[in-house]
């Protein structure tokens, strides 16, 4: 078959998938839905006005999510009991494999709904959820973040013009589940307060320290190589992802640091970690400010030039929602007002991205046009594996 140019691509109306076809080309990309989905939920929960409305509506998005990843789970676990061979593809394929750090960070989104609105409605029964979910998600992000790094290096095709952010997604859920940590800490008895606390840290330290090497290096590969095709464009916001989520990890473990360590006989380190954590969070957030305003410039270049939809687009909400949740914690921590303005900005932009791109992916579901498996490609579409991140 001859591929043409993207720009004298025909358009090509092709008919809905069959329920067997949408299973076998189903990818673990579909769960930064319900990052997208739940992060704005948690948003738009620590709205810092007061709108009552805005309460109910997070509930409603938080168990949209936990249905959304229900189904999701079982279409991919359907897919690897109907078609195991060609599922299993999935880790050699350079792009399709990182999203498998969605999953973990989709299941925290549900740890922290079960946080905040699960005792008003099952009452006590939440925290014990969330403390098993959380133990669950916490190992997920351990094994994302070893095994995928290690198919990189052992299985995979890399070089530096094809870095992009998205290499970010399996680190990063380590410090996603670190940030649920800080969540669930102050809810839980002493000892295993302690333990959860500790985890939190080491969890953090996990992934932030090397997900800022690969920030370094993808500043070398974009001085170097300019910027990807138009089709990774949205994976310009993925930076944001573990600087916001930094920033709301050192926050949150440090705000329930005093006590906790305190209750272990350790309160002068509580109070060291209290400090750090608002330092950090703070030295976080400019960091993360910057690479905001770059975002932006790029997606405005990518809009001139046309920006084609995919799944990538969620790429719009999740990292923004955790910048948006540490620019609020720290509208809490430090009271100044420019937190709690930054944070009400970017929470109603998030609103925005997030009913944009939800409604073009619920048309694509509906089509079934976003059903596409990259991983099932012969070998002539490895040049463009990057536009079928769909």
């Amino acid at each position: 078959m001859t591929y043409l140019p993207r720009h004298f691509e025909p358009a090509v109306i092709t008919p809905a998938k069959p329920l067997a076809e949408i299973i076998r080309n189903f990818t673990p990309n579909w769960f930064t839905v319900t990052m997208g989905t739940g992060a704005l939920a948690l948003v738009l929960n620590q709205f810092p006005l007061p709108l009552p409305a805005l309460h109910a509506l997070a509930v409603g998005l938080w168990l949209l999510n936990i249905a959304l990843f229900a189904l999701f789970a079982l279409l991919y676990g359907a897919r690897w009991v109907m078609f195991f061979a060609e599922a299993k593809r999935v880790f050699q394929h350079p792009v399709m494999s990182m999203f498998f750090g969605a999953m973990p960070m989709g299941l925290a989104t549900i740890v922290n709904g079960f946080l905040a609105f699960g005792p008003e409605l099952i009452g006590g029964r939440a925290i014990a959820i969330a403390h098993g979910l959380w133990w669950l998600d916490a190992a997920l992000s351990v094994a994302c973040g070893l095994a995928i790094p290690y198919f990189m290096f052992t299985r995979q095709q890399h070089s530096i013009e094809k870095l992009t952010a998205v290499w970010l997604l399996p680190i990063v859920a380590c410090e996603v589940a670190a940030a649920s940590a800080g969540l669930l800490a102050p809810h839980l008895g002493a000892s295993e307060a302690f333990l959860v606390l500790v985890l939190g840290y080491v969890l953090w330290a996990c992934s932030v320290p090397l997900a800022m090497s690969i920030l370094v290096l993808l500043v070398l590969r974009l001085a170097l190589h300019k910027l990807p095709e138009r089709d990774m464009g949205v994976s310009a916001w993925l930076a944001l992802g573990p600087i916001g989520t930094g920033a709301l990890g050192l926050l949150l473990l440090g705000g329930d640091a005093p006590a906790i360590f305190a209750a272990n006989g350790l309160a002068g380190v509580g109070e060291v970690a209290f400090g750090l954590g608002v330092i950090g969070g703070i030295v976080l957030w400019g960091y993360g400010a910057w690479w905001l305003a770059l975002a932006l410039l790029k997606t405005v270049r990518y809009l001139r030039e046309g920006l084609p939809f995919n799944l990538g687009w969620w790429g719009f909400t999740f990292p923004l929602a955790v910048y948006t949740l540490a620019t609020l914690a720290l509208a809490r921590t430090t009271r100044l007002e420019l937190f709690a303005v930054a944070g009400a900005g970017f929470a109603i932009a998030l609103a925005v991205f997030w009913v944009i791109v939800a409604a073009r992916t619920l048309h694509g579901a509906w089509t079934t046009t976003l059903f596409v498996s990259p991983c099932l490609k012969g070998a002539a579409v490895p040049v463009r594996f990057e536009a079928d991140i769909a």
